[in-house]
C-alpha cells in the first residue's frame, strides 16, 4: 500500500508519534504497509520542523517494530502452523519437511529475524515465518528487539541528518538488498533441494518427537 508524501506529512502533523508507531506495527504484523517510509518521513519532518523529537521518533519506531513483529509471530505460531499441519500435505509439505523448516529456523532463525528487518520483503514476513516454524519465542524476541532497535536508529538518525538525500540512499540500498536477498534465497533453495534428505535426517535427530 502506498501513501502520498503529503498524506504522510498530514498524518504526522495530526497524530505525531502515534502515526509512526502504527504504520510500522502494521507492516511488521505481515501486512504490506509503508512503515520504513513513515520512519524516514517522520525523521526528516523532525529535522526540518522540530515539531517532533528524533529520539522519540526512533523510540516509537522501535516499539512499533517489536510489538508488530510479535503480533506477526503469534499469527504464524497459532494460525500459520496449524494451516500447514492441516493442509501442508496438499503442497507436499509432509511432516518431515515441516520439521526441516523448524530445524532451519532453530539453526538460522536469528539471522533471518535480525537482518530481515533491513530487507523490505523479509521485514514484512520474517516474524510470521518465525512463528510458523516454531522458532523459540525468547530467541525470536531477542533478535527481533535487537533488529528493530538497530533499524530504527540507523534509518531514523540517517534521515534526520541527511534529510531528503536519504530517499535516494534508501532506494539504492533497497534495490541492492533485494537483489542480494533474491540470490541468497535462490541459492538457499538449491542447497536445500540438493541436501534435503541429509538435512531432514539432521532435523529428525534434533527434533525426535512427532510434531
Amino acid at each position: 500500500m502506498q501513501f502520498a508524501q503529503s498524506t504522510l506529512l498530514d498524518l504526522l502533523a495530526t497524530y505525531g508519534y502515534v502515526a509512526v508507531f502504527f504504520f510500522i506495527a502494521i507492516e511488521s504484523t505481515g501486512i504490506p504497509f509503508p512503515g520504513e517510509t513513515m520512519l524516514i518521513t517522520a525523521s526528516i519532518y523532525a529535522g526540518h520542523t522540530h515539531r517532533l523529537n528524533i529520539i522519540l521518533v526512533i523510540a516509537f519506531a522501535a516499539a512499533g517494530a517489536i510489538i508488530g513483529d510479535n503480533l506477526g509471530y503469534a499469527v504464524g505460531h497459532w494460525g500459520g502452523y496449524r494451516l500447514l499441519r492441516s493442509y501442508g500435505r496438499f503442497i507436499r509439505l509432509h511432516e518431515r519437511r515441516l520439521k526441516l523448516g523448524q530445524y532451519l529456523f532453530l539453526q538460522h532463525g536469528g539471522k533471518v529475524v535480525f537482518f530481515g528487518r533491513f530487507i523490505s520483503i523479509l521485514r514484512t514476513y520474517a516474524a510470521f515465518l518465525a512463528g510458523t516454524n516454531r522458532m523459540p519465542w525468547w530467541r525470536f524476541f531477542a533478535f527481533n528487539a535487537a533488529g528493530g532497535l538497530v533499524w530504527a536508529i540507523v534509518f531514523g538518525t540517517g534521515a534526520y541528518v541527511l534529510g531528503t538525500q536519504i530517499h535516494n540512499l534508501s532506494q539504492t540500498a533497497s534495490i541492492v538488498g533485494g537483489i542480494l536477498a533474491a540470490f541468497a534465497i535462490v541459492a538457499f533453495i538449491v542447497f536445500i533441494r540438493r541436501n534435503e534428505e541429509r538435512l531432514m535426517a539432521e532435523a529428525d535427530r534434533a527434533i525426535p518427537d512427532r510434531l
